[in-house]
């Protein structure tokens, strides 16, 4: 790429950013402007593609949102590793923020048992290695997936980029070893990656019903829930687990929970949008709120949108419409239900957890979710990349915010490192006793 294709690209960002980015009232301006001033030298100095769009992801992340990114064009992405290693093939899990070593290829097994720790990454330990190396880099909205990111990214680099590391073995040894990104050939892993299917249904203790809803993108899951409420109508408590359900169309995920409450009304998230109109805008530098007072109420909103619309901090609200439920009682299943959350039930998943706010019967049981959602502007960018911008925000209907911190649960239960070890699920285990109890 030339210079002035590196200089294009960052102000095309920065710009955009600054037209579009429904949270930039969050954004401390005056460090953004600076660092854009600064990297347009930075930019110039860069010796590869590859440095210039790490440099533009660096400078996304400190907006601090899941749905703004800045990718890599095909040619780098192509290039770039995170698990494989030649004869080594590793996956690092975020436990308990340790980085623990969850899956390998089936030959190393025994050599690197499945529960060692990464404890130094090039001479440094690991939480430091992930502060300056890895977090910079990420773009979250919330600082659990953030932590999750770093530990199973930690690796992500171009082919050929080697790391020397020191492993804690589960029985306490330690063991030093460089490993290098390279094509591994061996397919086969330990553990097996789980299979999931789109739904899936079993019963616990007789009269406690199981369903998963892995996915609300393929609308297939809503025949499959209906395939299965005859055996539904016959369990006297539910469980319904979504933490593995990353989202899809929110009305996919709706036309389950309607069947699982007796509103006649579905809640769902309510959202907004930043509004630009220059001439406001223009207005607004001679006016503060304070001018507000004693205005009539016809020249307090014109007053207000101008000195808002100054600040780049005038939204639109978009018309709020519940869903409607035609649905006779008998149809319903409204009987003690927990629903299992966590880190990865992040979308429409969460906004299916929105709408099923306040249900009495209901109790939130995991982790926070993924907590970050949004309609975002994608465009190309210099040399074949691209980026998003996220320009709506999604609350509760009230105005509560979830997108940077999760939907949280009722109960909280956290899979620890023995749990991982022993193979338990005390989330779901914790929702059979809670249930036991109902």
């Amino acid at each position: 790429m030339s210079n002035t294709d590196k200089v294009y690209g960052l102000s095309k960002f920065w710009q955009e950013v600054n037209y579009n980015f429904v949270y930039l009232d969050k954004v401390d301006r005056a460090k953004w402007d600076e660092d854009y001033k600064l990297l347009l030298e930075e930019v110039q100095n860069t010796e590869s593609d590859y440095e210039y769009y790490r440099l533009l992801q660096k400078f996304c992340a400190t907006l601090k949102d899941g749905h703004t990114n800045v990718y890599f064009p095909e040619n780098i992405q192509s290039t770039i590793f995170t698990s494989y290693f030649g004869e080594y093939r590793l996956f690092v899990t975020n436990i308990a923020n340790k980085a623990i070593i969850t899956r390998i290829n089936l030959s190393k097994k025994d050599e690197i048992p499945i529960g060692t720790e990464v404890i130094k990454v090039n001479g440094m330990k690991t939480q430091e290695y992930l502060e300056q190396e890895v977090i910079p880099y990420i773009s979250s909205s919330t600082e659990h997936i953030l932590m999750d990111w770093a530990v199973s990214r930690m690796f992500r680099a171009p082919k050929g980029t080697s790391f020397d590391i020191t492993l804690k073995l589960p029985n306490g040894e330690r063991k030093d070893l460089t490993i290098t990104h390279e094509e591994t050939t061996e397919k086969e892993v330990y553990p097996a990656f789980e299979e999931r299917e789109l739904m899936d249904f079993k019963w616990y203790k007789d009269d406690v019903a199981y369903i998963s809803l892995n996915s609300f993108s393929n609308p297939k899951i809503d025949s499959l829930f209906m395939d299965k409420l005859p055996q539904l109508r016959k369990a006297k408590k539910l469980i319904v687990d979504l933490r593995f359900n990353g989202g899809g169309n929110t009305s996919i995920g709706t036309n389950i929970l309607q069947y699982l409450t007796y509103d006649s009304l579905l809640h769902g998230s309510a959202y907004s949008s930043r509004l630009h109109i220059p001439a406001f805008k223009a207005w607004g530098k001679w006016y503060s709120l304070k001018d507000t007072i004693g205005a009539s109420e016809e020249d307090k909103k014109w007053l207000k949108q101008a000195v808002l619309s100054h600040q780049d901090n005038y939204f639109h609200y978009f018309p709020y419409n519940p869903k409607s439920i035609d649905l006779d009682r008998e149809e319903r299943i409204v009987i003690p239900t927990a629903i299992l959350i966590g880190h990865n039930t992040a979308s429409a998943a969460e906004d299916f957890l929105i709408a099923a706010d306040n249900q009495k019967h209901m109790v939130k049981i995991g982790e926070p979710t993924f907590g970050s959602t949004g309609q975002p502007l994608s465009f190309d960018m210099p040399g074949g990349g691209s980026a998003r911008i996220c320009t709506k925000k999604d609350t509760y209907p009230g105005g509560k915010e979830f997108v940077g911190y999760g939907i949280l649960p009722d109960i909280q239960v956290t899979k620890s490192y023995d749990d991982y070890m022993e193979n338990k699920d005390p989330v779901l285990e914790k929702a059979i006793q809670y249930l036991d109890k109902k």
